[in-house]
């Protein structure tokens, strides 16, 4: 790979901003149809990023449920007025899920066996979810604390990190014990139109977006979101690996969707302007990794990085991720070949600048 990471081509003209449709969100408990047979439904999350959007699609006989929510109490709540009201007329038919974050995946188990429906996933998202809920393969509280340990993080905030517990399990409903397999390319027929599948790689294993050409609207799951840049992290399963380089690759996939698509994204509202909102996450990232060198002139671990990338204070939740985040960056620049590493007699990762 290149020295840049700016892989998404350069606009031909100066790029426009983006355009946002629809002023306001849909309030708790009600939808808005984004496009024909497009339902736009908003559900509360107990974190700093305080929604997530939701997707219907309208069926012949019936409605497709596209990400799920929170297994808490009050998304529990909102859907059982949605069942009483826009769902009462059709049952449910399907549920797709983009990702296996609990956010997306949380209440995967209780609609399916609810409505007695196959869930739509990726293998990838599915077999890691399980992975977490069970705690192997790295994942769960103790792979992570290892990782963050062996890239400078303190005790103090590794101990706010393992005082989580297992944050997943407690946040999705009990996991479906099969699927129906989703891949790259594959059509989802709803409604006589077809949703094609689009995997995306970088913010989790094998996350499906779905884009329906007739209707010029792609959802983008956690892929493409307007306003804020998403997560890509190393995680203990691939300590080594470069999710940065799979990332902007994949934004660079859908940035050749026509210009016109309207994005339907997890966060934030619906916009206009995906080739425009492709450059701006490499030029994000470009600029996130230009000050990771000038910072490593002298031998440096992620943990001393996190000031350079984040510039407020942390948080137990958002240590978590700014870690993974700091580690991604790092491995990205150590591939391109633009940083060295070595681990200290103190057992710690430090990374420096070529020289």
């Amino acid at each position: 790979m290149n020295d840049t990471v700016s892989i998404v081509p350069a606009l031909e003209q100066p790029a426009a901003p983006l355009q946002f449709p629809f002023a306001e969100a849909p309030a708790p408990g009600t939808a808005i149809e984004a496009a024909p047979g497009v339902f736009w439904l908003r559900m509360p999350l107990p974190y700093a990023l305080d929604h997530i959007n939701l997707w219907l699609l309208r069926d012949d006989d019936g409605w497709t449920i596209v990400d799920c929510g929170l297994n808490t109490d009050a998304t529990r709540e909102l859907w059982e007025q949605l069942f009483g009201s826009l769902l009462a007329d059709a049952p449910v038919r399907r549920v797709v899920v983009t990702h296996y974050h609990p956010d997306h995946f949380g209440l995967a188990g209780w609609l399916t066996r609810r409505f007695d429906v196959e869930l739509w996933m990726t293998q990838g998202e599915f077999l890691t979810a399980h992975a977490v809920c069970v705690e192997v393969a790295g994942y769960g509280v103790k792979g992570p604390a290892a990782l963050f340990a062996l890239h400078g993080l303190d005790e103090e905030r590794l101990a706010s990190i393992g005082a989580r517990g297992n944050a997943y399990k407690r946040t999705v409903s009990d996991p479906p014990a099969q699927i129906r397999r989703i891949m790259e390319g594959d059509s989802i027929s709803v409604h006589g139109r077809s949703w094609r599948v689009i995997v995306g790689y970088g913010h989790a294993p094998e996350h499906a977006a779905l884009y329906c050409e007739e209707l010029g609207v792609l959802i983008s799951g956690d892929m493409i979101l307007p306003r804020i840049s998403t997560n890509v992290s190393v995680w203990p399963s691939e300590p080594n690996g470069d999710p940065l380089r799979l990332f902007l690759e994949s934004v660079a996939r859908y940035a050749k969707l026509p210009a016109t698509t309207l994005v339907l994204p997890s966060h934030g509202l619906p916009f206009h302007g995906l080739r425009t909102r492709a450059t701006q996450l490499a030029e994000h990232h470009d600029q996130r990794l230009a000050e990771l060198l000038t910072a490593c002139t002298h031998p440096a671990s992620a943990a001393d990085m996190l000031p350079v990338l984040f510039r407020r204070k942390l948080d137990g939740h958002q240590i978590f991720f700014a870690m993974g985040e700091a580690i991604a960056h790092l491995n990205h620049l150590l591939h391109q070949g633009r940083l060295t590493s070595e681990q200290g007699p103190d057992g710690v990762i430090r990374f420096r600048r070529q020289r």
